[in-house]
């Protein structure tokens, strides 16, 4: 499946940094520039789209009544991200079609973690298998197996390896994984990641998947079915 996100937002300085943010965590981005340059971009068939409300020509919000009127586009999620803040608008955007709305000015990470779950949402239907390399999660019972033996995990090592499968090749360092399988609530020092990291590998050991959670020096973690000598 391919990962390109169309950002349709008309100010420069914010669509560039966006695109530069998105694509260091390795998607393709697309971007528009106002209404019409939006519909025309669609023939590039994005994932998901980011949608600014201002718009030169028509609104964000006749944009998206646009794509919900289209059987093609109708299924696209779409994330408003707009400095629109009052709860009418919020409300206006999300009965619109909306998949989530998030107001301006916003942290880039916390902008990752929201399209990480519209993507989930939308491209991860519940009690769908997890395989790679014939490591399989069940999402539904929230079980891990290889070749039909069971894997036991604690919960957190099941959130970690979850995350990991489900955003391979991808490099996270602690601190964005203490934000998502640990949430922004709870207190946990960074060098906890580095133990359940170490507990996670030791479980996988004994069925060599141990070497899918690498380390990247200076960067983080990541999985990936790509080895290479330390």
């Amino acid at each position: 499946m391919s990962n390109n996100i169309l950002i349709v937002e008309d100010e420069r300085a914010i669509r560039e940094m966006i695109a530069l943010y998105l694509l260091k965590q390795k998607y393709d981005v697309i971007e528009a520039e106002d209404y019409q340059s939006a519909v025309n971009k669609m023939a590039s068939k994005p994932k998901l789209i980011l949608l600014d409300w201002m718009l030169p020509g028509r609104s964000g919000i006749q944009f998206l009544e646009y794509l919900k009127k289209n059987e093609e586009t109708a299924k696209i999620p779409v994330i408003m991200l707009t400095a629109r803040s009052a709860e009418e608008d919020c409300i206006t955007g999300l009965t619109a079609g909306a998949d989530d709305y998030i107001t301006k000015p916003f942290s880039p990470k916390i902008l990752l973690a929201r399209i990480e779950a519209v993507w989930r949402r939308s491209y991860d239907p519940p009690g769908a298998l997890l395989n790679i390399d014939n490591l399989v999660i069940d999402q539904q019972a929230q079980r891990v197996s290889f070749e039909g033996k069971s894997i036991d995990l604690s919960g957190t090592e099941y959130k970690l390896l979850h995350f990991f499968m489900t955003h391979p090749e991808k490099v996270y360092n602690r601190e964005q994984l203490l934000d998502f399988i640990w949430g922004n609530d709870i207190y946990v020092e960074d060098r906890t990641v580095d133990s359940y990291i170490r507990r996670l590998r030791k479980n996988l050991e004994p069925y060599g998947f141990d070497r899918y959670i690498q380390t990247v020096r200076g960067s983080g973690y990541r999985f990936s079915t790509h080895f290479q000598d330390n």
